[in-house]
């Protein structure tokens, strides 16, 4: 066909292009370089001649002198007279490329939304706000801090506003105030910006009208499809504008995009687009979420940049219209070789190196690192506070009232800003000024006390927000009074019980430190050079997602390590709103774990009484005090189990010791089956307990009875199992010998630094007196403080403390300390505050040794001492009772790392499998097969999807029956990528200490389970050793799994698969337990030997107040090989099963399906294509 246009009695086809010349040139180039290259190849046809109309002719000659032609490609832009085009093309009938009334929809983001439901296309969930003037009031409309609701449609922030005018691209995302609020603004590309973040606006725009929509999490990558008629699709991926609004680009300054695969689905909604709106040619915006994907926007004309192969294949697709629309009788088949002749210039190709681990060994001699899967402890935070009070005050009880819906019996949380609000205005009027109208009574200056610690915490600077503080309201007592109304009686409220948290914020040192380790990890636990992971990434062949707990400081700190590792800038709140998901159930406790779990460990922390204090009660009082009083608090793991946490707060010791004497009710309501013999002597009730209870119940009493003698005696007796090579098999191995001495000297340094505190608070308090109550000045904002990684030096040198708190809530914070460490009217030490002790030292000397506070250091070593040995044994005081515990506390962490690990070996063997099949077919027939391969398993896969559509309306990559992570593809027909189907998955879980002493000790221990006698652990018994001195699992600790594939082994090894071929590599079987290999490294966090030596030299201490982290050390020996098969048998009979992992429970927020079908995965892996050019041993 190429030579027939210039056959006599044949005319060309003539193609207008009638367009504005600033969307064609580029600079003196009369086509922009897309457009240009496609009508080049078109016109290398020689069926084509190609007419451009020009500014003048369009703007200003009459449509009767525009040029003839038979084909017309024309499309809106500003400036371009679209109805004057309109009326041209009903003057001369061209073939019109892309239909030009319809073009007037995509002006209207309504109307474009309206026509994509009017043909079943999926779209964000939305809502529409019409006003006909600028700030008109709406009824239907309603704006909360943290939502919108129009006409009873509710948006919870996140959400995203966008203007009706569709070429108006200022978009709005707001926030919610759980990641700290604020909105990001998004706009056309300026320089290398394409959105800000605002932090300080929180309210939404009411100047015009807009559409309200659904944030639909993505991952950080936005997808950009582009159609050449409905048949045909290209899509690229880019980074999302959402996460930090930095544009990356290539060294000639254009933006990196890479080809990805559409699913079926996708395909299919392609050519749904095209064809409602007419347009052959036309980009749209597709987001995916969550195993669906939804056309957020439709852009009309639009062309692939840098892309010869697309170049080549829109170049083919329009010429079969043309000739289709203009010249049926002539056949548009493609010719064996194209007539143009193009030196394509090759563009940097990957060229990463195949390293392992630096493992050596005789087996693996080809290695891919498959998988990586990391835990880690959150950064540097603030200490965890609490305040309690119980209040009278009628304006207290009418707030809690007024928020539990009038409920008098019903308890009430504030969280957000308006409920804090109120709370302050509440306060504000109860505080009384210092020194005036002081009652003498104890009782009520402690009250007055706390009201001014509630209202300096409630005044602390900044906005409200549910992840620095939150406050509930307990009714305690009530009473019958008359209705207003006078009809009958109703109760009334007239006592409650406040209880304000606050504190536990990541503060800009464990910012830092997460950012650093993030960029520690790209740069170190990814082999390859320099930017392999960032490459890997962008190019859709680095799966990652990223979990965190519920608490402020875990998620804050998994969006700063996600800045560092994925190279962002900007704040914190959209790249945590965008790339990390909730996951409460797996990481913020013990959900999964049973309610005899939590009595046990509670009972498990309780020790028999000590010597050195004495009781005026009987014997069997002083036994069940002291097993409750000792152990029973533990704050970190109390803390850790988040909202779950009422049931451990009932039975924690101090809670119950406070009520004990004068409360028998309070007993006989919470003792139950937890106390069991002791509650039987000292409430003379006799209580029912099964045989399950009343065993785990003895056992943890035998726990309790020999802690006691260890920490009491102040002398180790060892373990059975234990010998001098192995002293953590010891019952409280770590425990100091000396601990009834140390504890002594704990409680004196414990008063004199609180006295030394005292005396600064008394100072601010009295500033204080010389203001108005309501002349508040805001000390620091520590909303803005997540947007820093520095210290605020104007605070430190004017010898305030550092971050957010003032002197009075540091006061509050050690007077708390000193009063519930010793109780000196009973004699009795408490020990649970042995941690909070070492974390507040800890906290104060890092970031308050500008004070200067005397004996703090002598503190701190004290207090270590005995948290070193106290902690590990918060989770067992042997290795089978801390395994038995840690597989509780971590079992569905180590079911999902089970599922991580599974799937990723499923995904390598199904790919090693195709390329296999691929590798030994006749170079000839590769292609053909590959092809017919693809279409096939596109045909299997469409067929699902109409399927699964027309029941469910669920995309092709959810099925109803099988949990799974939903996986998008590099296409490798597009992509200028040397190894398109190497692929790394990264799983990152952001957790608590209590996770992290789990995770670990199940690792180290699992072989001493009954069902794995005889096994060899997992860990060295070198690394036994070093985890049995590393005592702190400090801020940034992690345990890091990485998964390795082999594909190559030394000759002689397994039998050769590919004998035939002249290079004779020796591969791998597929079935071989030895192609995956798993390396365990784990670092202990922070290092706070820098605080031990306290020598005031180490720039990072005093200049940043921050502590680096330790590097990773090796859990196996050098020569060591782990199979993953092992590690799946060493760790399953502690984790949950895949198939108890229930989808109905899957938490908001949370963007990953567990696998369960391997079906699913293989008609996944099918719908990934190989370059039919690709290297056979490539990557």
């Amino acid at each position: 066909m190429g030579e027939r246009g210039g056959e006599e009695g044949y005319g060309k086809i003539t193609v207008g292009v009638c367009v504005m010349e600033k969307k064609v040139k580029c600079g003196s180039e009369a086509f922009s370089a897309p457009m240009r290259q496609i009508l080049d190849r078109i016109k290398a046809f020689g069926e084509f001649e190609i007419l451009y109309f020009g500014d003048k002719v369009i703007l200003e000659d009459p449509i009767e002198s525009w040029p003839l032609c038979d084909c017309l490609i024309a499309f809106y832009s500003s400036g371009f007279p679209l109805e004057k085009a309109e009326a041209y093309a009903d003057l001369r009938k061209p073939f019109l490329v892309n239909e030009l009334e319809p073009q007037h929809l995509l002006h209207d983001r309504r109307k474009v939304y309206e026509r994509l439901k009017m043909f079943g296309i999926s779209v964000p969930r939305y809502a529409l706000v019409n006003r006909e003037a600028p700030y008109q009031e709406l009824d239907y409309f309603i704006e909360d801090e943290d939502y919108i609701e129009v006409h009873g449609n509710r948006f919870w922030k996140p959400f995203v506003e966008k203007p009706v005018d569709g070429d108006d691209h200022s978009i709005m995302i707001y926030y919610p105030s759980s990641a700290g609020g604020g909105m990001k603004e998004l706009f056309r590309k300026v320089g290398n910006r394409s959105s800000e973040f605002h932090p300080e606006v929180r309210r939404v725009r009411r100047e015009g009208s807009y559409i309200y929509e659904e944030f639909m999490p993505t991952g950080g990558t936005d997808v950009k499809v582009y159609t050449v008629g409905p048949e045909y699709a290209h899509a690229e991926a880019r980074k999302s504008p959402v996460v930090d609004g930095v544009v990356m680009r290539n060294p000639d300054g254009k933006e990196i995009r890479y080809p990805v695969l559409l699913t079926p689905n996708e395909k299919q909604m392609a050519r749904e687009v095209c064809i409602a709106f007419r347009q052959a040619v036309c980009g749209f915006d597709l987001l995916r979420s969550e195993g669906r994907s939804y056309v957020c926007d439709v852009n009309g004309w639009s062309f692939v940049k840098n892309s010869y192969k697309y170049y080549d294949d829109a170049a083919c697709v329009l010429r079969k219209m043309f000739l289709e629309a203009k010249a049926p009788h002539l056949s548009s088949v493609i010719p064996p070789t194209l007539p143009w002749k193009v030196n394509e210039p090759t563009l940097p190709s990957e060229r990463l190196t195949r390293q392992g681990s630096g493992v050596i060994g005789s087996f693996g001699q080809s290695e891919e690192l498959r998988c990586v899967i990391v835990v880690i402890r959150h950064g540097d935070r603030t200490p965890k506070q609490k305040v309690k009070l119980k209040v009278t005050e009628e304006n207290l009880l009418n707030l809690m009232l007024k928020y539990n819906g009038g409920r008098p019996r019903t308890e009430t949380k504030l969280k957000s800003a308006v409920e804090l609000q109120d709370l302050l205005d509440a306060t504000r009027m109860l505080v009384p000024r210092p020194g005036v109208g002081s009652d003498n009574e104890a009782e009520d200056l402690e009250h007055a006390e706390k009201l001014r610690q509630v209202k300096a915490v409630l005044e602390e600077g900044g906005h409200f927000s549910g992840i620095y503080r939150k406050v509930q309201l307990k009714p305690l007592k009530w009473v019958k009074v008359q209705k207003s109304n006078g009809e009958g009686e109703e109760e009334r409220p007239v006592e409650a019980l406040m209880v304000l948290k606050y504190g536990g914020v990541l503060t800009h040192a464990g910012r830092k430190q997460a950012e650093e380790l993030g960029r520690y990890f790209r740069n170190n636990m990814y082999p390859g050079e320099g930017t392999g992971l960032l490459r890997l990434h962008s190019t859709y062949r680095h799966d990652l997602k990223i979990y965190s707990s519920d608490e402020g400081r875990v998620q804050m700190s998994a969006a700063a390590f996600a800045k560092g590792l994925l190279d962002l800038e900007g704040q914190l709140t959209p790249i945590l709103v965008s790339l990390v998901s909730k996951d409460s159930s797996m990481l913020d406790g013990l959900e999964n774990a049973s309610i005899e779990m939590v009595e046990a460990k509670e009972r498990g922390k309780m020790i028999e009484p000590a010597p050195i204090v004495s009781f005026s009660s009987t014997p069997a009082v002083e036994k069940l005090i002291l097993k409750l009083a000792v152990f029973g608090g533990v704050k970190e793991f109390v803390a850790d189990f988040g909202e779950k946490k009422d049931f451990v707060e009932k039975y924690s010791g101090k809670e119950f010791v406070a009520d004990f004497g004068e409360k028998k009710d309070f007993v006989e309501k919470y003792s139950g089956k937890e106390f069991v013999e002791d509650s039987d002597a000292v409430l003379g009730k006799d209580l029912a307990v099964n045989q399950s209870e009343k065993n785990l119940a003895v056992n943890q009493s035998d726990f309790a009875a020999r802690l006691n003698e260890i920490i009491t005696s102040g002398v180790k007796t060892t373990h059975s199992n234990a010998t001098s090579e192995c002293p953590w098999m010891a019952d409280g191995a770590g425990l100091p010998s000396n601990a009834p001495e140390l504890l002594s000297k704990l409680v004196t340094l414990t008063k004199k630094v609180t006295e030394q505190v005292r005396i600064l608070a008394k100072d601010e308090d009295e500033n204080l007196a010389e203001t108005s109550p309501y002349d508040v000045i805001l000390p620091y904002d520590q909303a803005k403080a997540l947007g820093k990684t520095n210290i605020d030096i104007d605070r430190i040198a004017a010898g305030l403390p550092c971050g957010s708190e003032g002197f009075l809530l540091m006061f509050a914070r050690w007077k708390k300390l000193a009063r519930d460490l010793y109780n000196e009217r009973k004699e009795r030490f408490d020990i649970t505050q042995i941690p909070d002790v070492y974390d507040s030292c800890k906290y104060d000397l890092l970031h308050n040794a500008h004070l200067n506070l005397e004996d703090l250091n002598e503190l701190f070593k004290v207090a270590q001492l005995l948290a070193d040995g106290v902690i590990p044994n918060e989770y067992g005081i042997n290795p089978k009772q801390k395994l038995k515990i840690g597989s509780k506390i971590a079992r569905r962490l180590l079911g999902k790392i089970l599922i991580d690990l599974r799937n990723t070996r499923e995904e390598a063997l199904h790919v090693a499998e195709l390329k296999s099949n691929q590798d030994n077919c006749p170079n000839s027939a590769k292609a053909a097969n590959a092809n017919r391969e693809f279409q096939q398993n596109f045909s299997i896969k469409a067929d699902d999807m109409r399927r699964s559509h027309s029941t469910s309306e669920m995309s092709i990559d959810q099925d109803d029956n099988d949990n799974k992570e939903t996986k998008y593809r590099l296409d490798p027909k597009y992509a200028n990528v040397m190894t398109p189907e190497r692929h790394v998955r990264t799983r990152l879980y952001f957790t608590s200490e209590s996770h992290i002493h789990s995770l670990m000790n199940v690792i180290r221990y699992c072989n001493l389970d009954e069902s794995l006698q005889g096994e060899d652990g997992l860990v060295s018994r070198h690394a036994l050793q070093h985890l049995y001195k590393t005592k702190e699992l400090d801020y940034m600790s992690h345990i890091v799994i990485r998964m390795f594939e082999n594909t190559e082994i030394a000759q002689g090894q397994v039998f050769r698969l590919n004998a035939g071929r002249s290079n004779h590599v020796n591969l791998v079987a597929l079935e071989d337990p030895r192609r995956f290999r798993i390396e365990l490294t784990f670092s202990n966090g922070a290092d706070s030997s820098l605080l031990e030596r306290n020598d005031g030299n180490d720039a990072s201490l005093k200049q940043e107040h921050t502590l680096p982290i330790m590097g990773p050390e090796r859990l196996q020996e050098v020569a060591c090989y782990l199979t993953l098969e092992k590690m799946e048998n060493m760790i399953r009979p502690f984790a949950m099963p895949a198939e108890d992992f229930p989808p109905a429970s899957t938490p908001a927020g949370f963007s990953g399906y567990f696998l369960r079908s391997a079906l699913v995965l293989e008609r996944l892996v099918n719908l990934w294509p190989f370059h039919k050019n690709a290297h056979t041993n490539g990557k």
